[in-house]
This record gives C-alpha cells, sequence and structure tokens, in this order.
C-alpha cells in the first residue's frame, strides 16, 4: 500500500521497475525512472574474446541487449545473446562499442586491442633513481613483460604483469640498471599466442652520490663462469654513518639497486617476495648485531614505496588477543611462506626463578616464532622458553639462543631455526599452523643427531648461519648446508677449544651434511674448509644453480683488516671463480638471487660493462684438506 504522506520509502518505488506512474490527492502524477546500470562498465579485451554483462536494477523480462544500439549486435561491432555475453568481432572495430539494454540504462563501453594501431607505453621516472615505472594498457586476462638492456637487442626482462580486472593500464616497475647510463625498453605482449611488440624507449638512470656507494671490488680468475644473476646485500651502515645498506649489484659490483633506509636503520635482512617486492627487517642501528629492541617488518616495491608494515606494538596487540607472550624485538631473520603468511622471529626477556642452578630474578633473552596472518595477525607462535632446557647454554643464559635464521621444510610442512648461542639448528614440528611445536631433531654437539665418530666433536656446528637445504626432498635423507662460523670450535675428543695451546686456531667452514632423520645420523658428505679465516659473526653459505657454492666471511678476524667482508664463489673442487671485498661494512649476508624478478634468471655477460675488464684475483690461501665429495656426487 502506498502512502502518500511519506511513510512508504522512496527507494522501494525504484525497485521492480523501470518507470512508475504515482498519483496522489488531486490527481497529479509524476513518472520515476530508474536506469539499469550495466556492469562491468568498461573493459579493454581482444578480437573474438567474450565478456559477460549484467544489468544492475533491472528486474523486467525478455531483456533484449544491444550493441550500438542495435538489438543482437553486428558482426562489425561484436554480438550478444539473450542473456549478456558479448563476444567482440574478429577485426578490432576502429571506435570503442557501446553495451545497452532496450529501456533506460547507463550502458557500459567496450574498447577492443588493435594490435596494428595501439597507444604506446610511457616511461617515467620513480623516487629511485635507478628505477622507472613502465606503463601501458593490457587487454584484460592478458599481461606483459618488459624487455630492457644497453640497446635495442635487450636482453634483460622483468616478470609477468597481469593486466588489471576488466583490462586498462598496468605498470611495471623497471629495476636492475646502473645509474646514470641510457637504457633501451619495450614492452612485450602475448595476444593470441603471437608476441605485440611496443614501440622501443629510452630511460636514461641518475646518480647516486659517490659518498653513499658501498666500498666494494670484485674479482673473477678465470676458472669457469660465475653462476648467473646477482649479488642481494644486507650491510651494516657502519655505526651509524649512511652509505647505502640495501642494496643489489651486478658481479661487477655496480649497484643497479637499492633501498634508502633511514639512517636509524639496517636491513636484518632483506629478501625478494615472489610477488615482486622486498620484505626487509628495519632494525634499529643502535641494537647492534643481538637484535635489541623494536624493529619493524616492511614491504616495499622496487622504486621504495613501503606497502605494508608490522610493528612491534601492532604485533604484540594481536599476541595479547591470543594470551600469548609480548615481544620485544624482530631480528635477524624472517620466513615467506607458500600461503602467504610470514614466520616472524623475535626475541623477549624472561625472569627466571625456582628453576635449579639458576639464581631467581635472572633474566633471560630467548627467542619465538610467530606465524603472521596477514588478515587475522598471530594464528600460532613457538617459544624457546617452552621446548628448550636451561642446561643447555653453551655462551651463559644472558642471550641464551640467539637465533638467526628460519627456513620452511615443505615435505613435512616443518620449520628449521639456526640458534647461534646454542650451537644448534632444530627442526619444529609446524604443520602449516596446527602443529604441537615439538623439536623434530636437534643438529649439533649435545642434540639427538648422531655424527659418525672420527668426525665430531670437530665438524659440529658452533655458531653457525643461514642454513638452507640443497637437496631435491626436505625430509627423510636431507642435505643440509651452512656458513659454520666455528666460534669455540672443539678441537678434539677431550672438547679442547680451538685456539688453545697446542691447537689449531679457530676457523669457519662450509659443510653439506647428509641428514637421516629416521635413524638420527649425520655424515659430512663436503666441507670447504675456510682456515685461516675465522667470521665469529654473520654470514651465510647457499649452493647456486650451475653447482657452484658461494658463502660471505663477514667478520673475519685472522686475515681480513677490520670492518671488512668477502664474499667467495668456488667450485665443487674448491676452485675460487668469482669474489667480492667490500669495505668498511659489514655484509650480514650477501648471495646471489637469480635477478630482482621472479622466474627470470639475468646472464651475468649482459649485466656486466660493455668491453669490461679486470685483472684475476690472486687464489685464497688456505690450508684446508681436499674436499671429502664434491657438490655434484650428492646422492
Amino acid at each position: 500500500m502506498l502512502d502518500c504522506r511519506g511513510g512508504f520509502a522512496f527507494a522501494t518505488l525504484m525497485i521492480g521497475c523501470s518507470a512508475i506512474l504515482v498519483s496522489c490527492g488531486g490527481g497529479s502524477s509524476q513518472t520515476f525512472i530508474t536506469p539499469a546500470l550495466i556492469t562491468p562498465s568498461s573493459v579493454f579485451i581482444v578480437a573474438g574474446q567474450t565478456v559477460q554483462f549484467s544489468a544492475v536494477g533491472y528486474s523486467g523480462q525478455n531483456v533484449v541487449w544491444t550493441v550500438n544500439g542495435t538489438a543482437g549486435g553486428s558482426p562489425s561491432a561484436g554480438t550478444i545473446t539473450s542473456t549478456g555475453a558479448y563476444t567482440a568481432p574478429g577485426t578490432a572495430p576502429g571506435q570503442p562499442v557501446s553495451i545497452s539494454i532496450q529501456g533506460p540504462s547507463v550502458a557500459a563501453t567496450v574498447s577492443v586491442f588493435d594490435p596494428n594501431h595501439f597507444g604506446p607505453g610511457s616511461v617515467a621516472a620513480t623516487q629511485n633513481p635507478l628505477v622507472a615505472a613502465y606503463s601501458i594498457p593490457v587487454p584484460q586476462n592478458l599481461s606483459f613483460h618488459v624487455q630492457f638492456g644497453l640497446d635495442t637487442s635487450y636482453g634483460l626482462s622483468t616478470s609477468d604483469i597481469p593486466a588489471p580486472a576488466g583490462g586498462g593500464a598496468a605498470t611495471v616497475l623497471v629495476a636492475g640498471m646502473r645509474a646514470g647510463t641510457t637504457y633501451h625498453m619495450q614492452a612485450v605482449l602475448e595476444v593470441n599466442g603471437s608476441q605485440v611488440l611496443d614501440t622501443d624507449h629510452t630511460f636514461t638512470t641518475g646518480s647516486i652520490p659517490a659518498d653513499l656507494l658501498p666500498n666494494m671490488t670484485t674479482q673473477t680468475t678465470g676458472v669457469g663462469t660465475p653462476s648467473p644473476g646477482i649479488e642481494l646485500l644486507s650491510l651494516d651502515p657502519d655505526d651509524g654513518i649512511t652509505p647505502l645498506s640495501t642494496v643489489a649489484t651486478d658481479l661487477d659490483g655496480n649497484v643497479i639497486w637499492y633501498y634508502s633506509l633511514e639512517s636509524a636503520y639496517w636491513p636484518y635482512p632483506i629478501k625478494l617476495l615472489p610477488n615482486g617486492h622486498m620484505l626487509l627487517n628495519a632494525s634499529p642501528v643502535t641494537s647492534g648485531p643481538s637484535g635489541g629492541s623494536g624493529g619493524e617488518i616492511r614491504e616495499i616495491d622496487l622504486a621504495g614505496n613501503i606497502l605494508n608494515t608490522i610493528t612491534i606494538p601492532q604485533l604484540n596487540a594481536g599476541l595479547a588477543a591470543i594470551g600469548s607472550f609480548q615481544a620485544e624485538a624482530f631480528h635477524h631473520d624472517f620466513a615467506a611462506l607458500p600461503n602467504g603468511h610470514l614466520i616472524l622471529l623475535v626475541n623477549y626477556p624472561e625472569t627466571i626463578n625456582n628453576v635449579a642452578g639458576i639464581p631467581n630474578g635472572t633474566v633471560v633473552l630467548g627467542d619465538a616464532l610467530v606465524d603472521w596472518d596477514p588478515q587475522r595477525g598471530p594464528v600460532w607462535t613457538w617459544s624457546t622458553f617452552d621446548h628448550l632446557n636451561f642446561s643447555h647454554a653453551p655462551y651463559g643464559l644472558a642471550d641464551w639462543t640467539h637465533a638467526n635464521a628460519i627456513i620452511y621444510s615443505p615435505d613435512d610442512e616443518a620449520l628449521i631455526l639456526s640458534m647461534r648461542n646454542q650451537n644448534w639448528i632444530v627442526k619444529i614440528n609446524y604443520q602449516n599452523g596446527v602443529g604441537d611445536g615439538s623439536i623434530l631433531w636437534t643438529f649439533g654437539d649435545g642434540g639427538n643427531i648422531t655424527l659418525a665418530g672420527q668426525e665430531a666433536p670437530v665438524e659440529w656446528n658452533y655458531g653457525q648461519h643461514y642454513p638452507t637445504i640443497v637437496s631435491p626432498n626436505s625430509s627423510g635423507v636431507i642435505d643440509l648446508m651452512f656458513f659454520n662460523n666455528g666460534n669455540n670450535r672443539l678441537m678434539n675428543s677431550d672438547n679442547v677449544i680451538c685456539s688453545s695451546p697446542g691447537v689449531p686456531d679457530c676457523y669457519s667452514s662450509v659443510p653439506v651434511f647428509q641428514i637421516n632423520e629416521l635413524t638420527q645420523t649425520a655424515t659430512v658428505s663436503w666441507e670447504a674448509d675456510l682456515a685461516p679465516y675465522y667470521s665469529i659473526c654473520c654470514g651465510d653459505a647457499l649452493a647456486l644453480p650451475n653447482g657452484n657454492t658461494e658463502f660471505d666471511i663477514a667478520y673475519d678476524i685472522v686475515v681480513l683488516p677490520s670492518n671488512f667482508s668477502h664474499i667467495e664463489e668456488m667450485t665443487p673442487s674448491q676452485e675460487l671463480v668469482w669474489k667480492m671485498d667490500i669495505q668498511g661494512q659489514l655484509a650480514y649476508r650477501g648471495f646471489r638471487i637469480p635477478s630482482l624478478y621472479s622466474g627470470q634468471v639475468w646472464p651475468v655477460a649482459l649485466l656486466s660493462s660493455p668491453n669490461h675488464s679486470k685483472p684475476p684475483a690472486a687464489s685464497r690461501a688456505t690450508t684446508s684438506a681436499p674436499s671429502r665429495k664434491s657438490l655434484g656426487q650428492l646422492p
């Protein structure tokens, strides 16, 4: 029933019809018209592609769809069914077409991509002088990438970037270019199995102030060829001085990307995400290597725009909501999981009372892991205080565990955690957030993995960093590599510490252990003995795609000068292939990545300077024994 005094909501008049004649009182009348909205309102597609349209707000029967006002459309403009399915013609119309219905409606627009006549893309500068923003319209459901290089042969490429919903302007950030250099770049679209090329564009990168550039040199020996890719470096900014600390370089040491982190922070560390963004722990410089307090996790794009952050207050609010501990700081590492979650490494102090052998009131700093769901916050936690015993404290209780690396084991959905101050690497029952957190195995002196008698205790891990699984599988019988710093390495069955009178000096090494999780036994299958180098902190090691090994001697106290880091690539037979020397900054991590884009591998030659030539590096002096087995011989 209609109440002409206003008791019936006006919106009700608008439902169920396009026009209603209303009469009230003295016979006056008024027509209310409700145009249907055609959705999507605009699309950009290729010839022959089909798009489904809907008429929102229309509830009449026998709707008649039109293309450019013609019911059912036409061969030249495209056809549309009685249910709103529009199919573009085989040849792109010269103009956009209009999709509507017979009756009051707001039309939608369809633009059809013409590969022979389309507007070129555009290239613009960003806030990072080494990064360009390349934009071009891309049809719905398609993608594009940009090829770039020093000339029109290009050679380097970004990842594929999908079109926005409905098609339209898409942008990729082009990075991987040296400062003060002109590059050519061109968008490539895949349309119906054929490549469609944009015109060639040029972009000249800006400069980097010389006083911000890291002091680094690189050398090659002529032995083999360095593995493809670039170096991604997390550098200590030298006690508050502000040279760049978050950089990627080519293998000639040219900075080809950087993030200008504020002087109060250093990257602890930085990693490339599968989506092409970078994730880093911005750690306060004043915190020092132990991790300190605070910091934040940042997701940035290649131009340096901050996209997402997780702060300690944010984290602790979520932890409080689930009744968990309160974190003091993010530190040393994080892991990005395949499901989009992050495993965050944090620490927090506990005051210990009523524990035998420990004075009441002793404050102990321990580590914890948090599974962070970007939508829900913390969904799973794990703490060393719940799973380890205070009786195992090789370096004392003050900084009891000092974890420094996390990796995900996809085969059994477990987590592997390196704890420097425990001299242990442990595998944790995670099961993608439903595991009970129990420790599945403990690798290190005093753990539950047994090492062959002739290899213990000297081969055990001491103050280790950055474990990686180098076997195809991550459970069962696995191969585990890491940088073994060698802090207080036990040298014989009498547990005499290295550098004690009458025993060899302490040294670092890069071993590969074959671990049998079923029998809980391990053997050394390959090892690079780095003596006389002895890096007392930091560092990493990884297997490269060409079969070589790369490692970062981050803080040597024997051979290298102070505040000096040294990164090497060597063959399986331990011949030096390439090295990078960094002076004035400690390389917390420095490792090879294929490129700045997921799925892209950048050849070394295409990144190098034209006509580049450098003298060969001298081979590293070493007292290492012959390797037990080459990486290529691993089972």
